[in-house]
């Protein structure tokens, strides 16, 4: 099926010795519901902040870029897809880590490959007949492509091409984008290129007139290239606005507005003394962009977990704390639940299971059933 990482470094990555049983109330209610709320309540904070200088400072965004991505939201520039990262133990309410809105993967293995192992699982007697998943995202980027494109439009995708997983993440989504009548060419992230009208081109000198990229925005907007961001007409998937979204400095701000909501952690930024001290000592810090676990330290937690972090370069930016909120733990393996936005609407689930607290890049795709 093209599943060509389903070990990664030599290691086991998607791992189905187990699976994560679900009943229908916990996902509608537990899950899909509050995911739907909270990326409502992102919306509004991107209004908030594209409306505000100093919002846009706070968060990072180089002052040459704001009025770029503010502009990108007025103008209702769409958006394909995100993945909230909740803690969920099966008993309270879900909470909320992060909002992996630009670059999320593990979309392929989401969409088709534990599909695959239910129908199997099902087929050879392992789960019930009547078993079912919380998963509809092939299907709702099937339909998400054919809303935002004509017919046999040319669409391109790109990524890092010698990153195994982010290649056949991005060639996955080509095949969606073909059964969606569209005409998709990938064109390697590091050879696009810029005419002479300042216009971006592929390596063929085509022009570029839409991109989905699996490429962060943060370093999007610091590149070479930046300067040609704001006159380009490209259509970019995602829109510049999710450079907000994708930062971890809005979790502070959704706590600053809607504080004690039942989803949300107690966060601030990391030079606010008084928000800090209102969390206590057992927090974790993060910096605004961080990817795969790197440079977020769990501190005062206990458990033998050094409070140095697994450092991968991050937090030049800035740093946020959060409060403290264990994954469980199932079986020695410490749990994450992704939670999938497709245009507005939260669609599927995804588990991730790593031997440590924090959920870094080798951490282990385990198939989930509602049963």
């Amino acid at each position: 099926m093209g599943f060509t990482f389903h070990h990664l470094d030599g290691q086991r990555y998607w791992d189905e010795r187990a699976y994560y049983r679900f009943s229908l109330d916990e996902i509608e209610e537990r899950i899909e519901a509050p995911s739907g709320e909270l990326h409502q309540l992102c919306l509004a904070l991107v209004e908030e902040v594209v409306a505000s200088d100093s919002l846009m400072q706070r968060l990072a965004i180089p002052a040459e870029m704001r009025d770029m991505v503010a502009a990108s939201w007025r103008a209702k520039a769409p958006s394909l897809y995100g993945r909230f990262d909740f803690a969920y133990d099966g008993t309270g309410p879900a909470k909320l880590l992060e909002y992996n809105a630009d670059t999320p993967t593990s979309l392929y293995e989401t969409a088709l490959f534990q599909w695959q192992w239910l129908e199997d699982r099902v087929a050879d007697g392992t789960l019930p007949a009547e078993a079912d998943q919380y998963n509809r995202l092939h299907d709702a980027l099937l339909e998400r492509f054919a809303t935002l494109f004509t017919p046999r439009s040319l669409v391109h995708f790109s990524s890092v091409p010698d990153s195994i997983e982010d290649r056949q993440t991005v060639r996955y989504l080509e095949e969606v984008a073909r059964q969606a009548g569209l005409d998709p060419q990938f064109v390697a992230i590091d050879r696009i290129g810029v005419d002479a009208e300042g216009a971006f081109v592929d390596d063929e000198s085509l022009l570029i007139g839409a991109l989905f990229k699996l490429y962060p925005w943060e370093d999007m907007l610091r590149e070479p290239y930046a300067a040609q961001l704001p006159t380009t007409k490209t259509l970019f998937l995602e829109p510049a606005w999710k450079a907000l979204l994708s930062n971890k400095g809005i979790l502070p701000l959704l706590w600053e507005r809607h504080c004690g909501h039942p989803n949300l952690l107690p966060a601030a930024f990391a030079d606010d003394a008084a928000g800090i001290a209102a969390i206590g000592p057992r927090h974790v810090r993060k910096p605004l962009f961080s990817r795969e676990g790197w440079d977020i330290a769990l501190v005062d937690v206990g458990d033998g977990v050094a409070a140095a972090p697994l450092a991968g370069g991050y937090g030049e930016e800035g740093h946020i704390v959060q409060a403290y909120h264990p994954l469980p733990v199932f079986d020695g393996q410490h749990a994450v639940v992704g939670s999938w936005i497709v245009g507005d609407e939260p669609v599927a689930l995804s588990m991730r299971e790593d031997d440590g607290p924090i959920t870094r890049d080798l951490a282990r795709y385990v198939p989930h059933a509602i049963v």
